[in-house]
């Protein structure tokens, strides 16, 4: 994508309103469902926190919101309001699937990692040791990309958006295998090659967020593993952790039971089909608020919940240890503003770690205090012009509640 923003950040560069009337005119005519009239939203100290966050959907037109609260590696809240699909009235509930976007990366990275523990690969090694094609910027073309530069965002690949935005697939799984685009993306001769791919600057020297970056490391890790990438997780992680209803990929039963996504703008939300990309490690995934809580606490608790590891706590310390300093660090990068794990980040000013998502349709946080004491999971299946300022105002909600209820905890 010419510089496509993170999937995690409301996309001012790839332009919500062009993806919206890019979908429209690719979809046709879908159920519209005008949002309901805004109502004032209660002073907080007036009202219970399922009253605020009712009224924040509200002012936002939010069809489906689910949440859930981490204190002390523990669920300590959860809740969900509205619907998982407006034309039926199902209701959206914390075991409700859908999209997650980017915070897909953070399974990549977790895998990563995971295949590091088991001798597989070296984060600093060149990246094409473990690829059937070779990689290179071909403006540095003897400075390697690493597994590390992919998960922070350093490897000086970017996203052409004319390439990237034909890779979403509706109403159905990606028909190109992840390493035949890679391989054309990335191969000089190759269908979708070009210098354009990779930034002027020399790898891990400017940070540029690429969802195909992400898309190579994950594609990295089945070439190492013999193993695609949704098998790895599932047998490592998924399953260790009871996360039963995640996957990547479309299935029949997230068109019966999964959420319905909706693009809202000017007070109407316009249903999508399901869709996949290309790409698909890199914001692929479908998962509940409930199994990803799961996968977020093993995180928080360095790899482990209850009597289940899923990685050793070395690795989750250096997935979650913040990678730059003051001096060594990408120049375009403000330590005030911005710092980076391995497929995790800071967010809103450093404020808070962990990693969100934002694609069509949706928008999904994952998101802990830099203590990693307290976290917050929340979920919606709207996105739009109108939708922000709601969603943040959620977001907060949750995490005054998260502080209110490690308050009232003694600290470990």
């Amino acid at each position: 994508m010419m510089a496509l923003p993170d999937k995690d950040a409301c996309m001012p560069s790839r332009s919500c309103a062009v993806v919206l009337l890019t979908l429209l005119s690719v979809l046709g005519p879908w159920p519209v469902a005008r949002a309901q009239v805004p109502a004032s939203v209660p002073p907080p100290a007036e009202a219970s926190i399922d009253q605020a966050i009712q009224a924040q959907m509200r002012e936002g037109g939010l069809v489906g919101v689910a949440a859930a609260v981490i204190v002390d590696g523990k669920v300590a809240w959860r809740g969900a309001y509205g619907f998982a699909d407006r034309e039926t009235q199902r209701p959206f509930t914390t075991a409700t699937v859908m999209n997650i976007a980017s915070i897909s990366k953070t399974v990549v990275g977790a895998a990563m990692m995971r295949a590091r523990e088991e001798g597989r690969l070296d984060l600093d090694a060149d990246i094409q040791t473990y690829l059937p094609f070779r990689v290179r910027n071909p403006r540095h073309p003897a400075v390697p990309i690493t597994l590390r530069q992919l998960a922070t965002h350093t490897s000086s690949i970017t996203d052409r958006w004319e390439v990237y935005a034909a890779n979403y697939h509706f109403g159905r799984n990606a028909p190109q295998p992840l390493g035949d685009f890679l391989k054309g993306y990335f191969t000089p001769g190759g269908a979708d090659y070009g210098p354009e791919n990779f930034l002027d600057a020399a790898p891990g020297s400017t940070r540029e967020y690429s969802n195909i970056g992400a898309g190579l490391a994950g594609y990295a890790i089945e070439s190492v593993t013999g193993q695609p990438l949704e098998r790895y997780a599932r047998e490592r992680i998924f399953g260790p952790l009871g996360m039963d209803s995640t996957h990547w990929h479309l299935q029949p039963s997230d068109q019966r039971q999964g959420a319905t996504l909706y693009l809202s703008q000017d007070g109407i939300a316009v249903a999508l089909q399901p869709y996949t990309v290309t790409t698909w490690p890199d914001g692929g995934i479908r998962t509940s608020v409930d199994d990803l809580s799961r996968f977020f606490i093993a995180l928080l608790q360095g790899g482990r919940v209850d009597e289940v590891r899923i990685l050793k706590q070395a690795s989750v310390d250096e997935m979650l240890r913040l990678q730059f300093t003051a001096e060594h660090k990408p120049a375009n990068v403000d330590l005030a503003e911005k710092n980076s794990g391995l497929f995790w980040q800071t967010k809103f000013n450093t404020r808070y770690v962990g990693h969100g998502g934002s694609d069509p349709g949706l928008k999904t946080e994952m998101l802990a205090s830099p203590d990693l004491r307290t976290g917050v999971v929340l979920f919606t299946n709207t996105a739009g012009a109108d939708t922000d300022k709601a969603y943040v105002g959620i977001l907060k909600l949750l995490f005054a509640r998260a502080d209110a209820l490690a308050a009232a905890r003694p600290k470990r």
